[in-house]
């Protein structure tokens, strides 16, 4: 039975995350799992669980955050690719 790194719990369904440079940490679920390991959007704070925007290697949960945050090339970015369908 392994223990939550992130709450504590004792759970016998808990599991491992490897991570590329070694490290090894135990969760009991995937919400505790995303708040220990996921990345945080540098302008809103929000944990980034899908693909995100990086800009001059910063961090963003989407391209409007990037813009809102002063990065150079942010103006370029954008969260849809290809033509509106409407």
């Amino acid at each position: 039975m392994g223990t939550c790194e992130v709450c504590g719990n004792e759970y016998w369904m808990s599991f491992e995350v490897r991570t590329v440079g070694g490290g090894v940490h135990t969760f009991d679920s995937f919400e505790c799992a995303a708040q220990r390991l996921a990345p945080q959007c540098e302008h809103c704070g929000c944990r980034i669980l899908g693909h995100g925007v990086e800009a001059s290697g910063r961090f963003f949960c989407c391209a409007h955050c990037a813009r809102q945050s002063d990065v150079e090339v942010a103006a370029e970015l954008r969260d849809a690719v290809g033509a509106h369908p409407g």
